[in-house]
């Protein structure tokens, strides 16, 4: 199943991007790749990523979140995932990333606290 993205507002500062499919090395990632400056270039300095649909990703689509996570950094903004168990959130844990970005069991609890 190739990678679908949908993003939508969730305040003026933050974004919600839904993602399901495979995350590998190819034409989808770029599309997450080019999604995010334009988000932040529009004003959404805390991004959100709904994983759950997700099936695979490679070091390819995690690279895009370290990307990501060292962008908003540099704004000050915030990164949050929402990854239920599986081997999504295995590959988080193998590269010792769980450590580093925050994971949130639902979209509205990686909400909590963003402004």
């Amino acid at each position: 199943m190739p990678l679908e993205l949908q993003h939508r507002d969730i305040e003026s500062s933050t974004a919600l991007v839904t993602l399901s499919g495979r995350l590998l090395l190819g034409k989808e990632s770029q599309e997450l790749a080019a999604l995010v400056p334009e988000l932040i270039a529009t004003g959404h300095k805390n991004l959100i990523f709904d994983l759950k649909g997700v099936t695979h990703i490679d070091s390819t689509g995690i690279g895009r979140f370290i990307d990501t996570y060292t962008r908003l950094m540099k704004i000050g903004g915030k990164m949050r995932l929402i990854c239920s168990t599986g081997a999504v959130r295995d590959s988080f844990h193998v590269t010792r990333l769980d450590t580093v970005f925050s994971f949130y069991p639902t979209v509205e609890a990686a909400c909590q606290g963003l402004t």
